[in-house]
């Protein structure tokens, strides 16, 4: 397997190669194969990004008929028939039927031009500078969405400059299963001395992937909402990894029955792995001025003829959104029968997650590399997250076959309980 090339050419700074050092040349939903002609399973699904599997045959040939018809590719923010097809079939099967009402800011194509654009939007609504954010929260590394991002790896890659503009409260449960962390956050508000500037907004991951699949609970984000409305404060959900029907519905805030005043999507908005991401604002936030927060590739219109391809495919009933929380039951249980196994062999670990995103927590990140290291080998390619790596994390796609999640789990099983031996 050649890789002279990547070695000699590509940055220092990649990190997937690291982890699946070998060549790949083709994919198929949940399948991976490398130029050696050997398959992998897979649980990353880029990172999220994914959750249609690769090379979903249904949006292919939308966007093969919409290339032979010499669409348009690349629009700029111009109007487009690919655009004005996606806005409507997003009002229609995703807004109207969940009682939404948002007007849409397409700011660039990845998830951190839509965290940027989100809390610098805040801010012009609000007159106020400050955003509230998390304990293990991850909005992207530009540096607006790296001051609400709480890891110091990203945060102390900035050349010494000061991230600013954001306050980090503990997210819930970060003080243990007994402590309502939001009545800090409360204390603060009613506090004029507590030293909490006022925010504009609070920024929030219903489920915080890369901070190692911590949930927040129903109760709270119902709660953290309530604090919102009666402070005159703007709630921002961060949707790009927990949406596109990762938790078991469209939005991962659904669960909870709140309605945030904006939304961040990217990652599996397109479906197709094409860079799209959007925000979503209630209509009398749209205060921006024309071309006051601009972007070359906000017109991807590609992009949009896949996204749409997806949300008719699988979001015109909830047949999809019931097999993917079916799925999301079998790993949950797996994944509990495997903490059990390596807490019961003097390794303590735990199952968390919603929907199809799960993680197991080892505690230990090297712990946990052995386990996905060893699961390459086997032929399953699955990461880890949390502060030090010490979640185990599925992010299959929603779309694998039960035969492919059934075999990815075996082999992880099978990791998991090679790892426990070797202690």
């Amino acid at each position: 397997m050649q890789t002279q090339t990547f070695e000699r050419m590509e940055s220092n700074v990649r990190t997937y190669s690291r982890s699946f050092p070998v060549v790949f040349t083709k994919a198929q939903n949940a399948r991976l194969t490398d130029e050696n002609g050997r398959e992998y399973i897979d649980f990353l699904a880029g990172a999220g990004t994914l959750n249609y599997g690769h090379n979903n045959a249904h949006l292919k040939q939308a966007m093969i008929d919409y290339l032979s018809t010499d669409g348009v590719v690349h629009g700029l923010d111009m109007w487009t028939a690919a655009k004005r097809d996606y806005l409507d079939t997003l009002e229609e099967l995703i807004f109207k039927p969940r009682g939404l009402d948002y007007k849409v800011h397409l700011p660039g194509p990845t998830g951190t031009n839509a965290v940027e654009a989100a809390i610098r939007l805040a801010r012009v609504a609000k007159g106020r500078y400050n955003i509230v954010t998390f304990t293990n929260g991850f909005h992207g590394v530009t540096m607006g969405a790296l001051a609400t991002t709480g890891n110091r790896k990203f945060r102390e890659a900035t050349g010494g400059i000061p991230t600013q503009g954001a306050s980090f409260l503990p997210f819930d449960g970060y003080l243990g299963d007994h402590a309502d962390t939001l009545d800090y956050f409360e204390k603060l508000l009613g506090d004029k001395s507590g030293g909490l500037d006022v925010p504009a907004a609070v920024i929030v991951e219903t489920v915080q992937g890369e901070g190692g699949i911590n949930v927040a609970g129903l109760d709270w984000l119902k709660r953290l909402e309530s604090i919102c409305r009666a402070h005159d404060i703007l709630l921002i959900i961060d949707d790009i990894q927990a949406g596109c029907g990762r938790t078991g519905k469209f939005f991962s805030f659904e669960h909870a029955g709140i309605k945030p005043d904006m939304v961040t999507n990217s990652k599996s908005l397109s479906g197709f792995g094409l860079p799209f991401a959007h925000v979503l604002m209630r209509p009398e936030l749209d205060q921006w001025k024309p071309g006051q927060y601009n972007g070359t590739f906000r017109g991807f219109n590609l992009a949009m003829v896949t996204a749409t391809a997806a949300l008719k495919k699988y979001w015109s009933n909830d047949t999809f959104e019931r097999d993917v929380q079916r799925k999301a039951r079998i790993v949950e249980e797996r994944f509990q029968k495997l903490a059990k196994l390596l807490s019961d062999n003097g390794m303590p670990a735990t199952e968390r997650g919603r929907g199809l995103m799960r993680g197991i927590d080892v505690v230990d990140g090297a712990i946990a590399d052995k386990i996905t290291g060893m699961a390459f080998e086997h032929g399953l390619i699955i990461e880890t997250s949390g502060q030090d790596g010490e979640v185990v994390k599925c992010l299959c796609p929603l779309t694998i076959t039960d035969e492919d999640l059934i075999e990815g789990l075996d082999i992880l099983e099978k990791c998991v309980e090679a790892v426990a031996r070797q202690k």
